[in-house]
């Protein structure tokens, strides 16, 4: 059997209910793990949640409120026995130009991202030690490597995970929790809306993609966090991948 199978493992994914998150969270079960999804939308969490059957729990909340990831924990526990896994997927933010963004949009993409991704990195740790070997993923994006215009508040948000992870990495290693970032350009729901306001924006986009394309999440994104989540990426903790087909190439 591939070591790739995440067989008896727990996973908390959130935004799992669509996209990206979505994607993660169907190959989790198809190669055998288990998954509480969180997610504010209900019908898109709900939906996966009664597609997949009993290998999934559906918990709605807003992954910037502690007290919601302290309950994705609590719920893998008692339905499932334990955590192994915790993807952070979920981020919200807006594009404005960086002189027009407000307060509340920093707060909205730094309470969705950095802080959700701490919180929900925190609340899981207790968990994660008593497994002995568990795998946390991240999601960072070449919005902040890139300093892509318009993402202020979110290309801040996502370096900021890029280097929490990084100290995570090293601080809990001796525990066997590795931490590791992927960094996507995928066709979403959210970027296929965007491709129909803007043909013309997203097709230089994705001419300056070296493979031409954005990627699929369910071919091209998921399977690279599985392989984080699983035995075979074991060696490797404080990385940051690029799924993104070359557009950004990190030295």
């Amino acid at each position: 059997m591939s070591t790739r199978s995440l067989q008896g493992r727990t996973a908390i994914v959130t935004g799992g209910g669509s996209g990206i998150g979505g994607a993660v969270t169907r190959l989790f079960v198809a190669r055998g793990a288990r998954v509480v999804i969180v997610d504010l939308n209900e019908e898109a969490g709900r939906g996966i949640a009664d597609e997949l059957g009993d290998a999934v729990v559906f918990l709605r909340g807003d992954v910037g409120d502690r007290k919601v990831a302290d309950t994705a924990v609590a719920t893998a526990v008692d339905r499932f026995g334990s955590l192994d896994v915790l993807v952070n997927n979920a981020s919200v933010s807006r594009q404005k130009p960086f002189e027009e963004q407000t307060d509340e949009d920093w707060d909205l993409a730094m309470n969705t991202g950095l802080y959700a991704t701490r919180n929900f990195m925190l609340a899981a740790l207790p968990e994660l030690k008593k497994t002995g070997n568990a795998s946390i993923v991240n999601f960072g994006s070449g919005a902040g490597l890139n300093g892509q215009p318009n993402q202020a508040s979110y290309a801040a948000a996502k370096e900021a995970i890029r280097g929490l992870s990084r100290v995570a990495a090293n601080e809990w290693a001796p525990h066997n929790i590795r931490v590791n970032v992927v960094c996507p350009m995928a066709l979403t729901a959210g970027v296929a809306q965007w491709a129909e306001a803007r043909p013309e924006q997203y097709a230089q986009s994705a001419a300056s993609v070296p493979l031409g394309r954005f990627g699929d999440p369910e071919r091209d994104v998921a399977p690279i966090v599985a392989f984080l989540a699983s035995d075979d990426a074991q060696y490797m903790t404080g990385q940051t991948v690029m799924a993104d087909g070359g557009a950004v190439k990190l030295r």
